[in-house]
C-alpha cells in the first residue's frame, strides 16, 4: 500500500505537467484567434474610413460644381447642392464622431487622425457657410434671373420699335435734339440689357452696377415721356409708342427688385467663389486624412503575425505534451521491468499474476484505452492501481487532444472561409475602383476638350474685337472726312452769300442807272420843247435832244434787263444757300450717326474683349477641373493598389490558417491510434 502511494505521489506532478501543456495550449490557440479577429476588425475600421474618404473627395468636388450651378440661377444646381450637403453632412458625421478603439487601433493613430479631422473640419465649417448662404438666397438668385430673362426678351422689341420711331422723326424732318433723344432711348436700352448681364455676371462686386441699371431704366422712362409728347409721333407711330410703353413698364415695374436683391445676389457670387477657391484646399486636406489612415491600418504591432506566432506556439505545446506522455510511458516500463527483474526469483508465486497483468497490458500497448486491470490484494495491486490511474489519464489525454484538434480545425476552417470572403470582397471592390478611375479619366478628357473649346472660342474673340477696333477706326476717319465736307459746304455757303450781297449792290447800281436814264429822258424831252419853242434856232439842239432820249430809252432798257438778270442771280442764290444749308444739315445727321456708329463699334469691342476674358477663364477652370480630375485618378489607382496588397494578404492568410488546419489534423491522426470508451 506505501508503495501505490509512492508511485502515486510521482505521477502526480507528471499529471499536473500535462494539464500545464494542455492548458498552455489552448490558451495560445485562444491568443490566435483573438489577433486573427482583431486584425479582421482593424482591417475592417480602416476600410470604412477609406471607403468613406473617397466618397467625401468626390463629393467635395461636386459641391463646388453644383455651388457654381446654382449661383448662375440653375434650379437643378440648387438641388443637387442640397442633396449634396446632406451626402456629405451624413458621411462627415460618421467620420468625425466615429469613436475609435484604442487598443485596437492605437494611440498614435487617434491623435494623427483626430489632428486630420480637425483640418478637414475647419475648411468644411467655412464651405458650408458659403453653401448655406448660395441655399438660403436662391430667391434673389431666382428673381434677378426672370428679371434678366424678361429684359433680354422685351429689349429687341422695344429697339424695333425705337427704330421706327426716329425714322419717321428723320423723314418728318424733326429737329436734330428731337432725333438725338430718340436715339438715346435706343441707347439706354442696350445699356439697360447690359446692365443686368453685368449684374448676372458679378463682374463689379459693388452695388454701383445696380445703381447705374435703376439711373438707366429712370432716364429710359424721362426720355420716353418727352418723346410722347411729340404729336408727330403720337400721330404716325401711335402702334409702335404704345408698344414701347408697354414693354417698358414690365422692366420698369420690376427695377426696385434689382436694387433691393443685389447685395444678396453679390453675396452668393461672392460665396460661389470661396467655395471655388476652397475647392484644392478642400480637396487636399481629405486626402490627407485618407492617405494617414491608409498609412496607419496595419498599425505598429500586426495582430496577424501575433496570431501565427500564438498557433504555433500552441503547436510546440501540443507536441511537448505528446513527447512528455510518450516519456513518462517508457519510464513506467522499464521501472516495472527493473521491478519484475529484481524480484523474479523472490516472487515466483506470483508469476501467474504477473502474466495476467501482462495479458491485459498487452491491449493497452496496442492502444487500446478501453481495458481496465484487475486490482487484487496481491503485491500486484498496487500496480494495477497505478495503471488504472495511467489509463484514465491517458483517456483523459487523449480526449482532451481530440477536442481541441476539432476545435482548432473547425475555428481554422471558419477563419479560412471569412479570410477568403475578404479576399473576394477586395478583388471586386479592386474592379469597382478600376471602373471609377476609367470614368474619371473620361471626365478628364471631356474637360480637356471643353478647354480647348474655350481656347478657339477666345481667338474668335479677339479676332472680333480686332475686327470692331478697325471698323472703328474707319468710323472716326469716316466722321473727320464728313467734318471737312461739312466745312467746305459751310465755306462754299459763305461765298454764296457774299455773291449774293453784290447781286444786291448790282442792283442798287442799276436802280441808280434807271433813274439817271428817266432823269436823262425827262431833261431831253425838255430840251426838244425848249427848241420847238426856239423854231429853226433850235432844231439842231433838237436833234441832240432826240439823241440824248433814244440813248437814255436804251439805257432804261438794259438797266431793265440787268436787273432781271440780277433777280434771278439772286434768286438762284437764294436756293442754292437753302440747298447749302439742308446739305450741311444731312451731314450733320450722317456725321452724329457715324459717331453713333463708332460708340456702337465700341461697345461691341468692350463686349468681345470682355467675351475674350470670360471664356479664357472658363478655358482656366477647365484645366483646373482636369488637373483636379487626375489627381482622383491618381488617388483611385493608389486606393486599387492598397485594395490588391489587401487581397493578396489576406489570401496569405488563408492559406496560413488553412496550414494550421492541417496541423490539427495531423495531431488528431497522431491520437488516433488510442481507443477509448464509448461513454
Amino acid at each position: 500500500m506505501a508503495t501505490s502511494q509512492k508511485k502515486n505521489a510521482k505521477i502526480s506532478p507528471r499529471s499536473s505537467l500535462n494539464l500545464m501543456y494542455v492548458i498552455a495550449m489552448i490558451f495560445f490557440i485562444v491568443v490566435a484567434l483573438i489577433l486573427f479577429i482583431l486584425s479582421s476588425l482593424r482591417s475592417d475600421v480602416a476600410k470604412t474610413f477609406l471607403e468613406h474618404g473617397a466618397s467625401l473627395q468626390l463629393l467635395s468636388q461636386q459641391i463646388a460644381s453644383n455651388a457654381e450651378e446654382a449661383a448662375d440661377g440653375n434650379q437643378y444646381g440648387y438641388s443637387s447642392l442640397n442633396d449634396t450637403k446632406g451626402q456629405f453632412s451624413n458621411i462627415w458625421q460618421k467620420v468625425s464622431k466615429a469613436e475609435i478603439n484604442t487598443f485596437l487601433m492605437g494611440q498614435s493613430f487617434i491623435n494623427d487622425a483626430a489632428k486630420e479631422i480637425n483640418a478637414v473640419e475647419n475648411v468644411w465649417s467655412s464651405v458650408r457657410r458659403n453653401v448655406d448662404v448660395i441655399l438660403q438666397q436662391q430667391k434673389a438668385v431666382n428673381d434677378l434671373n426672370e428679371v434678366a430673362s424678361l429684359i433680354e426678351r422685351k429689349i429687341p422689341t422695344m429697339s424695333n420699335d425705337i427704330n421706327r420711331i426716329v425714322d419717321t422723326l428723320v423723314r418728318t424732318n424733326a429737329s436734330t435734339r428731337e432725333v438725338r433723344d430718340a436715339q438715346e432711348l435706343e441707347t439706354l436700352a442696350e445699356k439697360i440689357l447690359r446692365g443686368i448681364d453685368s449684374i448676372l455676371k458679378g463682374e463689379t462686386g459693388n452695388k454701383d452696377e445696380a445703381k447705374n441699371f435703376y439711373s438707366n431704366v429712370k432716364s429710359f422712362a424721362d426720355n420716353l415721356n418727352a418723346l410722347e409728347s411729340n404729336a408727330v409721333v403720337r400721330a404716325q407711330n401711335r402702334q409702335e409708342l404704345q408698344s414701347l410703353k408697354d414693354e417698358f413698364k414690365s422692366i420698369k415695374d420690376r427695377d426696385d427688385l434689382v436694387l433691393n436683391q443685389y447685395e444678396a445676389y453679390a453675396g452668393v457670387k461672392t460665396a460661389a467663389a470661396n467655395i471655388a477657391q476652397n475647392s484644392n484646399t478642400f480637396l487636399t486636406s481629405i486626402s490627407e486624412l485618407t492617405n494617414k489612415i491608409d498609412e496607419e491600418k496595419s498599425g505598429p504591432f500586426s495582430f496577424v503575425v501575433g496570431g501565427a506566432i500564438s498557433s504555433l506556439l500552441a503547436v510546440v505545446f501540443m507536441f511537448l505534451m505528446s513527447f512528455d506522455s510518450s516519456r513518462q510511458a517508457k519510464a513506467r516500463l522499464v521501472s516495472e521491468e527493473r521491478v519484475r527483474r529484481e524480484q523474479e526469483e523472490t516472487n515466483r508465486r506470483n508469476q501467474e499474476a504477473i502474466l495476467r497483468l501482462l495479458d491485459e497490458l498487452s491491449a493497452l500497448a496496442d492502444g487500446d484505452l478501453t481495458i481496465q486491470t484487475t486490482v487484487t490484494g496481491e503485491f500486484t495491486g498496487a500496480i494495477c492501481d497505478s495503471i488504472n490511474f495511467t489509463i484514465e489519464q491517458l483517456r483523459s489525454l487523449v480526449s482532451t487532444i481530440n477536442d481541441t484538434a476539432v476545435k482548432v480545425s473547425g475555428a481554422a476552417q471558419e477563419t479560412q472561409a471569412t479570410a477568403m470572403q475578404l479576399a473576394e470582397a477586395s478583388e471586386h471592390q479592386a474592379q469597382e475602383i478600376s471602373g471609377a478611375s476609367a470614368a474619371i479619366t473620361e471626365m478628364a478628357a471631356s474637360i480637356d476638350q471643353v478647354s480647348a473649346n474655350a481656347s478657339e472660342s477666345t481667338l474668335v474673340a479677339e479676332r472680333s474685337v480686332t475686327i470692331a477696333n478697325k471698323g472703328s477706326q474707319v468710323v472716326h476717319n469716316t466722321t473727320k472726312g464728313m467734318d471737312t465736307i461739312r466745312e467746305q459746304i459751310q465755306e462754299t455757303a459763305k461765298r454764296i452769300k457774299r455773291l449774293g450781297e453784290s447781286s444786291q449792290e448790282i442792283g442798287d447800281i442799276v436802280s441808280l442807272i434807271t433813274d439817271i436814264a428817266d432823269q436823262t429822258n425827262i431833261l431831253a424831252l425838255n430840251a426838244a420843247i425848249q427848241a420847238s419853242m426856239a423854231g429853226d434856232a433850235g432844231r439842231g439842239f433838237a436833234v441832240v435832244a432826240d439823241e440824248v432820249q433814244r440813248l437814255a430809252e436804251r439805257s432804261s432798257a438794259a438797266t431793265k434787263q440787268i436787273e432781271a438778270i440780277v433777280r434771278t442771280i439772286q434768286t438762284d442764290t437764294n436756293e442754292a444757300v437753302t440747298s447749302m444749308e439742308h446739305t450741311t444739315a444731312e451731314v450733320v445727321r450722317g456725321t452724329r450717326l457715324a459717331q453713333d456708329a463708332g460708340i456702337a463699334l465700341e461697345e461691341i469691342e468692350n463686349v468681345s474683349r470682355n467675351l475674350a476674358d470670360l471664356i479664357q477663364n472658363i478655358s482656366n477652370a477647365a484645366r483646373q477641373q482636369s488637373a483636379s480630375a487626375g489627381h482622383i485618378s491618381n488617388t483611385m489607382n493608389v486606393i486599387q493598389e492598397i485594395t490588391s496588397q489587401t487581397s493578396s494578404g489576406t489570401i496569405a492568410t488563408a492559406k496560413s490558417i488553412g496550414n494550421l488546419a492541417s496541423l490539427a489534423v495531423e495531431m488528431r491522426k497522431t491520437v488516433a491510434g488510442f481507443k477509448l470508451p464509448e461513454n
